[in-house]
Order: structure tokens, then sequence, then C-alpha cells
């Protein structure tokens, strides 16, 4: 097994059971190193096992304690370790074809209530108009405070065509808005693409999954023939993109970087978390005999002038690319700073079709930057007028999550500065009132206008 299929998972992570953005990369199937198990905690533990058995006002079978218990071991470490049970790791598995049933709304808890990451682009969630930083507080007629993430997650899993009612708070709305969702099998279309005008095109990545590169290929040589010949530029959108497949993000970058160019290296205790991915086919394709996706496209986007939209909403895979194509001088990164995951989580199954989820390295840009509880500084400052005039604190990012990895490069400041002393440019406050979707890609896109302007001023200056 390839090192790559080994620590394949570099997504935002929040949500198992809710929109599984985790992808399911492969398994790591080295032995478990052997170490002295603590006789004297593991007396203890017995001990509580025992105590509970014998005194709790319920009966509880051995197997829910055993359970409850690897999870409560997972879930101390860090945000995205975690326990998954039959059905989460099923539906981790589907997620990489890029379908898989919920609402489609990447989530983490703070002060005991739900605050929403992003919406999934073409689900429930985001047709309902649920909007980054809304706060969820209440699922049916049960209160979220209290509850533990898992335990809400659960609460919003659900068959297919059924209803739920969320509460949300969200800023600047006087009274809770209650929005009624219908749970669905949801299939995200992971590359969208279109021509702006003539000689400018737009291509958004909503996830990264087994296709993306394959899609992300297939979408810039059809933009080719509808502009009957090169884009003059091109705008990458990865705003709201929580992540995906390792693989996938290596194959985007190395569409638009020299061969063998480093797109990332990775760090961790073991030897397989060890890596160093170039634009290299080996580094992105999936399994071997595949064929190279990337072998035909043509030249010219590996220098064609580019931008790279992002927002608090990018993470993981999505600032691996940012941040290669930035460290790279390859492209302009604008919006605002993204969410800052830059660990890399291995799937490790444990027999009748559960498996852990478990944070295996740290990952780091071409120049050695650590993004983790940082994020992605775009070379261009443009606010988003869907968060535009919110307070910070309905801006979510890794470092606000309990129990986040620390970022172990504290003097890199290139990626770490705040984005509150940088002057941004920003468009008209969205009516937070309204439940509508936010329409990246559409005429009135602010930051998508402000990227199509700066290509237009690029073309202008090289014609000179």
């Amino acid at each position: 097994m390839r090192l790559l299929q080994k620590v394949g998972l570099v997504s935002l992570g929040l949500v198992a059971g809710i929109t599984i953005s985790f992808q399911f990369s492969a398994v790591a199937d080295k032995e478990t190193v052997a170490t002295p198990l603590p006789v004297e905690e593991l007396h203890e533990f017995s001990e509580v096992f025992g105590r509970i058995k014998s005194d709790y006002v319920e009966p509880v079978t051995d197997k829910k304690l055993i359970t409850d218990a690897i999870a409560g071991m997972l879930n101390g470490l860090d945000p995205h370790s975690a326990y998954l049970d039959a059905d989460a790791f099923k539906e981790l598995q589907d997620g990489t074809n890029g379908e898989f049933g919920g609402l489609g709304i990447e989530v983490g808890m703070e002060d005991g209530v739900i605050k929403v990451i992003s919406p999934i682009e073409d689900t429930p969630a985001y047709q309902a108009g649920i909007k980054s930083g809304d706060f969820i507080i209440k699922i049916d007629d049960t209160l979220i405070k209290g509850m533990s993430l898992n335990d809400a997650v659960k609460r919003m899993r659900g068959k297919p065509g059924s209803k739920i009612v969320l509460t949300i708070i969200r800023k600047n709305v006087p009274k809770p808005l209650e929005i009624t969702l219908v749970r669905a099998v949801i299939k995200v279309q992971s590359v969208k693409s279109k021509l702006l005008e003539s000689g400018y095109g737009y291509v958004r990545v909503t996830q990264f999954q087994e296709q993306t590169g394959e899609n992300l290929a297939a979408a810039l040589e059809a933009l080719t023939k509808r502009n009957k010949g090169p884009l003059k530029g091109l705008v990458l959108d990865l705003r709201n993109d929580p992540g995906g497949l390792l693989t996938a993000a290596v194959g985007v970058s190395s569409a638009f970087l020299a061969k063998d160019a480093l797109i990332v290296y990775t760090e961790g205790r073991t030897e397989d978390a060890k890596m160093h991915l170039t634009a290299n086919p080996e580094n992105y394709l999936r399994g071997n005999g595949a064929s190279d996706y990337l072998k035909g496209l043509p030249e010219y986007f590996k220098t064609v002038p580019l931008i790279v939209l992002v927002n608090g909403g990018s993470a993981s895979a999505s600032e691996i690319v940012a941040g290669a194509l930035q460290d790279h001088k390859r492209a302009v990164i604008m919006g605002t700073q993204t969410f800052g995951k830059g660990s890399v989580q291995t799937v490790l199954p444990l027999g009748n079709n559960t498996a852990i989820k478990l944070t295996t390295a740290r990952y780091y840009t071409p120049s050695g930057r650590s993004i983790q509880a940082k994020g992605i500084v775009p070379d261009i400052l443009v606010d988003d007028p869907d968060t535009a005039g919110r307070d910070n604190i309905f801006s979510l990012h890794e470092a606000d999550l309990d129990r986040h990895l620390t970022n172990d490069r504290p003097s890199d400041t290139k990626s770490g500065s705040s984005i509150k002393s940088e002057p941004a440019l920003r468009g008209p406050a969205e009516d937070t009132t309204k439940m509508v979707p936010t329409e990246f890609g559409s005429k009135n896109d602010y930051q998508l206008n402000q990227a199509l302007n700066l290509l237009k001023g690029i073309q202008i200056l090289q014609g000179r």
C-alpha cells in the first residue's frame, strides 16, 4: 500500500452523520506498536466499569460501556479524532463518491450550542438558507444546551424524506428562526464551471472527492473549447469547501503547477505519516494502472493568470491547494482568512463495520508553513458579503474548537497574521433576515466580481 493511501483524510470532519464530509482514503494496515499497559489505570477503569454495572440506576450493557469508553478516548484527543459506528463508517465510505445522507452542514460545538461552519452546496441546509455563523439551539423540541456534539449529530440524522425542525439564532436577527428541513440522500457535484465572459473562466470545487481531479481536468478542457481558445484568466473558487481526499488536493494543485513541484508535506510520529507530495502522477492517481487525467490538459494552464477565492469555510484540502499555489507564487489568493485545519486523519477499521478516525500528522505548505489553528491569509483581503458586518464571534475557525492541536511553528507569521489589522474590500452586507442560499458564482457575487476585475487588470498590464 502506498504511503499516500495510508494518510488520506484532509477535511474538516466535524459532522459525521450530518454530511460525512471527511473523505475515506484507505486503511492503515500496520501492526499496533506493543507498549506496556498501565496496570494501575486499567484497574481503576475496571473498578468504575464494575460500579456502573452494579449500581447505576438502570441496567447498562457491556457493549455500550466499552463503546462509549472508546469514543471518549478519541473525543478527548482533538476535534477530528472520532469513533465511527457502523452507520457513520458506511456514510464516510459513501461520501467519497459524492453521495451521503443528511442535512448538509459543517458544524462545531461552542459554548454548549452547535455553530454552523458552512452549509454544503446543493444540500437541504444550503437550500433552506442556513448560513455560516448560525447557532443551532434546538433540534425539533429538544434544546441543544448540555448535549454533546455527537448526540446532536445523531438527532440530526434520520431517514431520507423525514422532516426536522432546527431553531437557530443569527446575528442582527432579534428572534430565533425556525427552519424546517427534509433529510435527503445528497449527491454533491464536486466541480462546477462556466465561462464568465469571453476569455475568463470560473471553476468551483465544492468538495475534494475521488473524481475531483478528473472532473477538474474535464472542466478546464471544456472551458477552453467553449472559449474557442486559451483563456486570458481563471478563477478557482474554494469558498466553503471543507476538504476531502488528499489525492484530490494534490491533483487539483498539479493542474496549475510545474511537474514535480512540491505541493505539501506531512510530519507525524510514524514513518508512514511522513510524506513529501509533489505534482507527479504517482501522488495524485488512485490505484495502479490509472491513466493520468492531467496528461492531455492544455499546457497554458500552468501559466494562465489565476485567482483563488477562499473564506472561513475553506478548510484542510482547500488550504493545501491555496497554500501551494500561494507559496509557488502561481496564483493570487483572494477572500478572507481560511479555517486553519492543518492535520491529517487516518481511518482504521476495527471489525464489525466500525472504525476509528485518528489524527496522525500535521501538514505543511511547500515553504514550511503550518496552517494549523492559523489558516491561510489571502494576498488580497475581500470581505464576504455573507458575513460582512458580523462580530468576530460569528466566525468559527480551528483555533476556536476545544482541544484543537496547537501550531507547532508559532514563529511563522506569514500564515498566521490576523485579518483584523488588514484593510479589506467590502461589498454590500446581506440582509441577514432572509432565508436564502448564498449563490457562489452568481452575477451578484461580490468577491467573484473583484477577482474578475483583477484578472482584467493583469491582462492590461501584460499587454503593456
